[in-house]
């Protein structure tokens, strides 16, 4: 058994997806030899102040010689050489998406963590990516060798099939993921405000914690539409909830306006659940009309389109539906992922 410090910022326990795929890995990775030691890092990374620098180097220095780290990306985007020169093994990177990518930060705080970023991965021995899509972007934007990347999709656990409305309801459109401008749930509200004339009710299930005043927009937008009851933002949901949500939906709306994969789109898919997404989802991108449609990041407009036939006709939502359902079996589980991980690692562990 090959073990390891798999350094992760902030709380394993934080309900998105990058930290979802986080404790996945940690739990398989001991069936493909390798044992994972959480190591957790202090301070408010990928925005650390000095005390966050130094305690993560000592954490790092006190680790036994030799040991392979897989380090998030949150963290290691920002890693200094400070950080870097006090790991005792090899760094392998997990990108989930660069840091640079985030959607509303400012143009120096971007290109600041591009020039961090781009540093450090130069000097990982591995590089892991969470998607083909942002493997690419570290070849052409950051200068990432190919034959150092590595691609490890999320996966899902298999799931009962959603049972949707009762006879009667109105569809129930579903949308998950914690509420920050790149979710594009400004976009949203304003296509459903589109489709005000047809029956639906929709919730928008993410945490509120990383963007107060984004959410706090989002309810005066809702509010300003005539929304309210209809559109609900229950807040965050732990993961016991989200099964029983995606299971009374009758359809998935993911509006993002940029994901390094977007996991909730195929754990909808893995519910047989059709989906409206963005050209900006990269785990879409392996799936078709009618199970899958997907529109320009941004366009109000568009996603309103996508979603007015199946919200107007019942037989074109059915078929969607079957759709759906038919790409259940094709969607990756979680053992595939941690194995491509254990592969770099024990390669790299050699």
């Amino acid at each position: 058994m090959i073990r390891i410090g798999f350094v992760v910022p902030g709380d394993l326990e934080s309900p998105t997806g990058g930290y979802r795929y986080d404790r996945e890995v940690i739990a398989a990775l001991p069936r493909h030899g390798i044992s994972p030691v959480h190591v957790a890092l202090p301070g408010a990374w990928p925005r650390p102040d000095d005390d966050a620098r130094h305690g993560t180097a000592a954490m790092l220095a006190a680790l036994p010689e030799g040991t392979p780290l897989l380090v998030d990306g949150l963290a290691y985007g920002a890693f200094s050489p400070r950080e870097i020169d006090a790991a005792r093994g090899p760094i392998v990177a997990l990108v989930h998406h660069p840091l640079a990518h985030e959607t509303g930060i400012d143009a120096r705080q971007a290109a600041a963590f591009a020039e961090s970023e781009k540093a450090a991965l130069a000097r990982a021995v591995a590089v892991v990516a969470s998607s083909k899509a942002t493997g690419r972007r570290l070849v052409e934007e950051f200068g990432v060798e190919a034959a150092r990347i590595s691609i490890a999709e999320p996966g899902v656990d298999e799931a009962e099939a959603a049972t949707g409305s009762s006879p009667g309801e109105a569809p129930h459109l579903v949308a998950l993921g914690a509420i920050s401008p790149r979710k594009g749930y400004d976009v949203l509200v304003a296509a459903m405000a589109r489709l005000a004339d047809r029956p639906w009710r929709m919730t928008v299930a993410g945490s509120d914690a990383f963007d107060p005043a984004t959410a706090e927009a989002l309810r005066r937008a809702t509010a300003a539409s005539g929304l309210a009851e209809r559109l609900h933002f229950p807040g965050a949901v732990d993961e016991a909830a989200i099964d029983p949500l995606l299971r009374s939906a009758d359809l998935f709306v993911f509006p993002s306006l940029y994901e390094g994969y977007g996991m909730v789109l195929t754990e909808a898919l893995a519910r047989g659940l059709p989906c409206v997404t963005t050209t900006a989802v990269p785990a879409a991108s392996e799936f078709s009309p009618p199970a899958v449609r997907r529109v320009p990041p941004g366009d109000a407009e568009a996603l309103a389109a996508a979603l007015r036939p199946l919200l107007e006709d019942v037989a074109v939502r059915e078929e969607a539906e079957r759709a759906a359902l038919a790409v259940r079996t094709a969607l990756p589980r979680w053992n595939e992922t941690a194995a491509d991980i254990a592969a770099v690692i024990t390669r790299i562990a050699r």
